[in-house]
């Protein structure tokens, strides 16, 4: 139903091979991502939050050998670190959907071919002589996403 609107307005990545095609995809979907993040949360509370956690974790190193005092900084670490993600739910929420249809799409478009990235051995243990369009995806996507919070200091 939705193939025919994809691949109007996504095919022509895979003009490039198929690769290239799945990585350029990643990039516009984990920029969509980072982008919806970005405007949905507070970055200035989370970043707060996240050196506050810091802060717990080097008092909980500190304070080993006392256990009464450790399970005290414990639980506010973890009331705040459960506070952090109640924060950057949100845009997981509201990116979670679209993501799900583009997968819909591109499993149906790499049905038939299994290994879109392949390096002419197998790899021990595992038996795989490449990889197909969905570790594609996520290896690109955690590479561009690492980068793109780097470069816009999302926390």
């Amino acid at each position: 139903m939705l193939d025919s609107f994809f691949n109007t307005i996504l095919g022509w990545a895979f003009t490039f091979g198929d690769a290239i095609g799945v990585i350029i995809i990643s990039l516009i979907l984990t920029s969509f991502v980072t982008l919806v993040y970005r405007l949905f949360t507070n970055q200035e509370m989370l970043r707060n939050m996240k050196y506050q956690l810091k802060d717990y974790q080097k008092q909980m190193r500190e304070l080993r050998s006392q256990p009464e005092k450790m399970m005290e900084v414990q639980k506010k670490s973890m009331e705040l670190n459960m506070q952090y993600l109640k924060h950057t739910m949100k845009p997981t929420l509201y990116t979670f959907i679209p993501i799900i249809i583009i997968f819909s799409w591109l499993r149906s478009t790499f049905l038939n071919k299994p290994d879109i990235i392949t390096w002419g051995f197998k790899l021990p243990l595992l038996g795989w002589t490449g990889l197909g369009w969905l570790g594609t995806y996520i290896i690109s996507s955690i590479i561009i996403s690492m980068l793109l919070r780097k470069i816009f200091k999302i926390y």
